[in-house]
Order: C-alpha cells, then structure tokens, then sequence
C-alpha cells in the first residue's frame, strides 16, 4: 500500500471529524441518553438509530442540527464491533456542513456524548493513555517518548499538539488547552505536555518528525503522510502562556493547520461515505425529493427497457421477413460440367516432343560449305511463273 499522500482522499473543508474510544460499559445507551436529552434541549432537529445487519456488532447513529439557524449538519457516528484485550468501543464521528466548516460552531462530539469528565468517551482509539480533553504528560523515558510520538500521528484522526512548559505552572496552568479553544477545534485536537527538564529529550524524539518545539513554545506534529512542500516550523508558537488566558498565536496556526489540504486517515473515507450514501434520517422536504429523484430514475431505466425492447423487435422482424424471402426465392439452375481440363504434361514428355520437332526440322535442311540453306526444291513454285524464271536445278 502505497503511504503517497497524493493516492490518499483528502478532508473537504466541510467535513468534521473525530475518532476515539468510550471506555466504559453500555456505549449505545450513554449516546441513546445522551442524544435524547440535547434533542429536548433545543440542540438537535432530530436523531436515529438506523438498522443493522443482525451478524454484526456494529451500531450506527445520526443526528441532524442547524447552526446559524440556517447551516443544517449532518453526522453519523458509528460504535466499532468491540476488540479482544481493548477496554470499551471504539467510535468514528462524522460530520458534514451545508457550507465551509467554522470552529465556532458547536462540536458534533458533544452533541452525540456528554459533555461531562465522568464519562470517558475521549480517549484515543490506539495508544493508551492518551485523551482529546486532558493534558498528556509526555513519558519519562527517551525511547518510550519517541515510540509514542510516532505511533501517537500514525494514521491518527486527531491533530496533535507539543507543549513545553517553560516553568512549573500553578493549578490552573496545569489545566489542558482544550478548554480555550474554539468549539469545533476543542475535540480535533490532542495535547502533549512536556516537563521544564524534557525539552532536550523532546527535540530529540520529535527529530523524525522534521519538527522541534521552542522553549515554553508549541509546535503541531505533521501529519503522516505529511502533505506536498510541508515545512513544520511553520506551525511552530514560540510562547503559550498557561494562565488561564487564550493562547491566540496557538489558534490562529490550528486553524491554518486545519485548513490545509491533508489526506484523509484510513477509514475516513469509508466513514464520509457512509454518511453520504445511507444517509436515513431525513426530513418531509428529503423524502418528497428523494421519492422525486427515485420516480425519475425508475422513468428513465423504464424508458431505456422500451427503447431495447423496440429495436429488438425490429431487428427480430427484419430477420423473419429475410428468412421468409430466402425460402420463398427459386432455386437457382445447376451448372452443367463443363469438359475436363487436359492433364498436364509432364517436363519429360514436353521434353520429347520439342526434341523430335527440332529433328524433323533438320531434316529439311541442306549444308553448303557447312552453312545450312534452305531446301528450295521443296519450296512450291506457282503455275504462272515462266521456266524461264524459274530456278534451275542442280543435275
């Protein structure tokens, strides 16, 4: 499999995305709760649980919101078959806007879990440990540091973030980031905290990334694949404040990060798909234009099947009437044999006939002084011609 990110799909800008994993028990009834209670708050239209096949674990929900009071969203979270020796359900969160995705609108994460800290739906769907709303010490040891950078970005749905602490912060600059950020940039984003005493080691570990972080600075690790003409350092803060105050260098290069055109990690593409094309929750307008759109179709293959069904009668008639011509047309007459060619002549008896017709001609020639004349005695003189004229003969 090719890791180019130009043979990957890439997120449109419409698209909100996120993928984790609840690790308590009953993930379908905490969203059943969940989803009911932001229904009879006003948050959402509507939402559903469609049909699934009955050989699966799987479990599909969508929801339906407008922001703006005009932009409608769409999502549809889907509960992943649980794994042997992993606690909880995986889950992949999709979302798609009528319009461009703005970060102040709500994130679709809240509206399907609750948005409380004793629920733990946030955390991330390989690497244990790690969680959207928390801030992630980085690991002590150097190898392990750098095992966890790499496997943190690999194929990941989140955008992760390096802070360095430049001094030890209080109670409140111990709270993560997330806290501070933009609605829909809150649950997009995974924080790293580095100690004061880490930042050499970091650096070192971020070394494979092509990234580094600046002292009690930020930097956002790229993503894998890294898209074309990528440079990091551009997506480096040199100071992040851990104060309680908002940290506007750090959103504006999150949202130029996010901007970006980045290939879609594996299994976002199905997951949008699935959004897209089995798509049940819809409103009286949808379905009266869905029912449209169906009776269209149906007229249209109905109206190929007549085409096919026409021409292949005519065809089948031009071929009856063809085969009624050739029976009904006389037989044609016989032809008579005509007479037997020679057969050829061998080159041996070609041969012996040119051979005696050159010995019959030397018969009729004379030798003079060994230069052969013709035989004139032969040669037929006519009536009229005088004796006098004619040639005397040898005695």
């Amino acid at each position: 499999m090719s890791n180019s990110a130009s043979d990957r799909s890439t997120i449109p800008g419409t698209v909100w995305q996120a993928r984790g994993r609840h690790t308590g028990t009953s993930s379908e009834d905490v969203l059943r709760r969940a989803l009911r209670r932001h229904k009879d708050d006003g948050l959402l239209d509507d939402f559903a649980e469609p049909p699934v096949s009955e050989d699966t674990a799987e479990r599909v929900f969508e929801a339906r919101w407008r922001v703006d009071g005009r932009v409608t969203v769409r999502a549809r979270l889907t509960l992943v078959p649980p794994r042997d020796g992993v606690d909880g359900r995986e889950w992949l969160l999709v979302a798609e806007a009528e319009g461009p995705w703005e970060d102040r609108w709500p994130s679709p994460a809240t509206l399907f879990w609750p948005d409380t800290d004793d629920v733990a739906w946030d955390h991330h769907h390989a690497v244990a440990g790690l969680r959207l709303r928390a801030a992630n010490p980085v690991p002590a040891d150097d190898k392990a540091m750098r095992r966890a950078f790499r496997n943190a970005v690999r194929g990941s749905w989140s955008v992760h973030l390096v802070v360095h602490e430049a001094m030890t912060p209080d109670a409140l600059g111990r709270l993560p980031l997330a806290r501070l950020l933009p609605p829909g940039l809150r649950h997009r984003v995974l924080e790293h905290r580095a100690a004061p005493h880490q930042l050499r080691a970091v650096n070192w570990a971020l070394r494979d990334l092509g990234v580094e972080v600046p002292r009690g600075g930020a930097v956002l690790l790229p993503p894998q694949p890294a898209p074309d003409g990528y440079d990091g350092m551009e997506y480096a803060v040199r100071s992040v404040f851990l104060d309680g105050s908002e940290p506007a260098e750090l959103v504006d290069a999150l949202r130029r990060f996010t901007a970006l055109p980045k290939p879609s990690p594996e299994g976002a593409a199905e997951a949008l798909a699935g959004l897209r094309d089995h798509w049940t929750l819809l409103t009286l307008e949808e379905e009266l234009a869905r029912e449209r759109g169906l009776v269209a179709r149906y007229a249209e293959a109905l109206q190929a099947m007549t085409r096919s069904r026409d021409l292949y009668r005519d065809a089948a008639e031009a071929a009856h009437e063809a085969l009624a011509a050739y029976r009904d047309a006389p037989e044609p007459p016989a032809e008579r044999p005509g007479p037997p060619e020679p057969p050829a002549a061998s080159p041996l008896r070609q041969f012996t006939r040119t051979f005696a017709r050159l010995k019959a001609g030397a018969k009729g020639l004379g030798t003079q002084d060994g230069t052969a004349v013709p035989d004139r005695e032969k040669e037929e003189i006519p009536d009229d011609v005088p004796k006098s004229a004619r040639p005397k003969t040898e005695s």
